[in-house]
């Protein structure tokens, strides 16, 4: 194949009839006046705009100069008809600008970036070409390519290179070429910049230009178009030729594209000699090229081949250099609209046989089809993909599972994904902490408390060493969602798992939230639960506690929570915690409220002896709101303490008046 001339290859004829009218279309209106003429059966060429006048006016020297510079005044101050119409008055007069304002108002013209006057632009350069190209800069002739490129106009910039070549306006392939790479991809026109491509490498070698000699993009970018659209193998081979010759080395997305061809085609002999080449070059990354392959024999429907490509690389090499997702969904494509689910368990099942122990799950071909299944998304074909191997009586790897599970989890159907672990787990596989964390974490994003917990168990069961993520997770979203008697059933559970580090403040959320919720005797029962796990309680416990009791009016019950807590006071740097200001506050306002102005006393010794201010603004409120006709004198009847405890209090409060 690479020892064939190019002047023996065989000739393919295209067809031209849709080019010459899209680029008619593209200059109407006309930009210079068309004669008009009766309809005749093939359009008139480039080389009519701008029309010559049967009858040149030849221009003074003063009238040229003074066209000129009307034309630059013109350009200076962005008057765009104004220069356009000196440039036409020159042209017509056979005359032209100078070389830098005829580059100049080119120029201009692109930059504006609207079609009539890309058109302007189009015909200027099309009329230099062929009339005085000498004039026209490189440059100039760049950046019409790329307005047009812009403008996504694809007929007007291949006829503009035909008439370059035509004309033997010969620039460098990297001027032009690398944009008609850009404008085929984008607007399918393979087909044509082919038909550009060969002219182009036969001036090459003709005229021997090395400088017109095409970059590999661009031999690749032919490939792809007699490979992948025209699915002609005598041009992707006459391309080929073409590269040998003009010694273009080719890459892996070479051999990948005719690799593509011939398993369409069913040319197996080929593709062997196509491997033999690749490894006389050197390459030994084979992932485009089995790609490709793949490709190639999804789309003739034969999917034997596809798994005989696919388990015959996956004994030889790591699969992760092999396939891609984009192989694997095509492979999926495949076997779903001609195939069976049954044939893609097959698949995995055999592909297991061949894979290392020591793989990594993502890497295996199992993950690679039920991960491009779920992206598809057909989830409920990879589930019954995983019931197939399971009805077969196959050994399912972990690769199958996590897909599957990733998609429950972002779809929020967390029973099922519980549903799934249990399985894994009792298959004899393991979970990393990480996808149980996940997992947890879009249970409780569900409020699904029950799929979270039994999570959390099979964690712990897994012997999992890293708990505290997911502990947290469940405490958090616990909390969030004001489940106090699930927070403390939970913490129950984990409480003497040495792995989970439980502390007083865990104990203090729930508490509160039972505080918050009313529920307080819930929340005495865990204050009390927390002090026989020898948890002690510090001043947020008893502040949620007696925030509770006063919202309640339950004042009695501060009191009680008083006496036990001025045993726990301490004033000497013992490890007991101190009072602070808010809980002083709170132990105050509520006694006060209550009418306990012995106790409210027993506070105010210990605030004074701690230093910690008190507001008496606040109290006086509280006792006016609540005792306002509470007389002395009825109480030195009834309990002499209680007469001494409140003349204390109004004497400290300053309502002795």
């Amino acid at each position: 194949m690479w020892r064939r001339a190019l002047n023996l290859l065989p000739r393919r004829h295209f067809s031209s009839e849709p080019e010459v009218p899209s680029l008619y279309a593209f200059l109407q209106p006309s930009i210079f006046a068309l004669k008009r003429d009766p309809p005749i059966s093939t359009y008139p060429p480039i080389s009519t705009y701008p029309r010559k006048p049967q009858t040149p006016q030849t221009l003074s020297l003063d009238h040229q100069t003074t066209l000129e510079a009307s034309l630059q005044a013109s350009l200076n101050s962005s008057n765009t008809d104004e220069a356009w119409k000196s440039f036409k008055a020159l042209t017509n007069s056979s005359s032209f600008p100078s070389k830098p304002l005829t580059n100049s108002l080119i120029t201009h013209l692109c930059s504006l970036t609207d079609t009539h006057n890309l058109k302007r632009a189009f015909a200027s350069v099309v009329f230099l070409l062929e009339k005085s190209p000498n004039l026209l800069e490189y440059g100039t002739v760049e950046t019409l390519l790329n307005s047009m490129k812009e403008g996504n106009t694809s007929a007007p910039a291949f006829a503009l290179v035909k008439c370059m070549f035509k004309n033997r306006y010969f620039l460098p392939f990297g001027i032009w070429g690398n944009v008609l790479v850009e404008i085929s991809r984008k607007n399918g026109s393979f087909e044509v910049f082919l038909r550009v491509f060969i002219e182009n490498c036969r001036i090459a070698l003709d005229e021997k230009l090395d400088f017109m000699k095409p970059s590999l993009v661009a031999c690749n970018t032919a490939l792809e178009g007699c490979c992948c659209y025209l699915e002609s193998v005598s041009d992707a081979e006459s391309v080929m030729e073409t590269m040998s010759i003009l010694g273009v080395r080719p890459d892996e997305l070479s051999f990948g594209f005719l690799a593509y061809l011939y398993a369409l085609k069913g040319l197996e002999e080929k593709i062997v000699e196509l491997e033999g080449l690749m490894r006389g070059f050197g390459f030994v990354n084979k992932r485009i090229f089995l790609g490709n392959l793949i490709s190639g024999y999804v789309k003739s429907a034969s999917l034997e081949s596809v798994s005989v490509t696919i388990l015959h690389n996956v004994g030889r090499d790591a699969v992760d250099l092999n396939f891609s997702v984009e192989t694997f969904c095509q492979v999926v494509k495949g076997f779903l609209q001609n195939g069976s689910i049954k044939d893609l368990a097959n698949l995995i099942t055999e592909a297991q046989k061949l894979e290392p122990p020591s793989i990594v799950v993502d890497k295996s071909v199992g993950y690679g089809i039920i991960s491009a299944c779920v992206n598809l998304g057909f989830l409920d074909k990879a589930r019954s993909i995983l019931d197939e191997m399971n009805a077969q009586g196959c050994s399912v790897g972990l690769g199958v599972y996590l897909p599957i599970l990733k998609a429950y989890c972002k779809e929020q159907r967390t029973p099922e994904a519980t549903q799934l672990v249990m399985e894994i787990s009792s298959s004899g596989l393991q979970l990393d902490a990480s996808t149980y964390d996940t997992l947890i974490e879009a249970s409780m994003s569900s409020q699904d408390f029950q799929s979270a917990f039994s999570l959390f168990r099979d964690m712990r069961e897994a012997r999992i060493p890293d708990l505290k993520g997911s502990y947290l997770t469940i405490m958090t979203g616990l909390t969030e969602n004001h489940r106090p008697e699930l927070m403390a059933a939970f913490l129950d559970e984990v409480v003497e798992d040495p792995r989970v580090v439980v502390g007083t403040h865990d104990w203090n959320s729930i508490i509160h939230a039972f505080c918050k919720a009313g529920r307080l005797e819930d929340a005495r029962r865990t204050l009390r639960r927390m002090i026989f796990l020898q948890f002690e309680p510090n001043e947020q416990t008893y502040l949620s506690l007696i925030n509770g009791y006063t919202t309640a009016e339950k004042y009695f019950s501060v009191l009680m929570l008083w006496n036990e807590v001025k045993r726990r006071v301490c004033t000497d740097g013992e490890k007991k915690f101190k009072l602070d200001h808010n809980l002083v506050d709170a132990f105050l306002y509520a006694l006060v409220k209550g009418g306990f102005f012995d106790a409210v006393m027993q506070v105010v010794e210990k605030s004074q002896e701690m230093k910690i201010f008190v507001d008496k603004w606040r109290y006086k409120q509280a006792f006016m709101e609540n005792h306002k006709k509470l007389k002395v004198w009825k109480l030195r009847k009834r309990n002499f303490r209680k007469m001494e405890a409140l003349i204390a209090f109004k004497n400290w409060a300053g309502l002795s008046a």
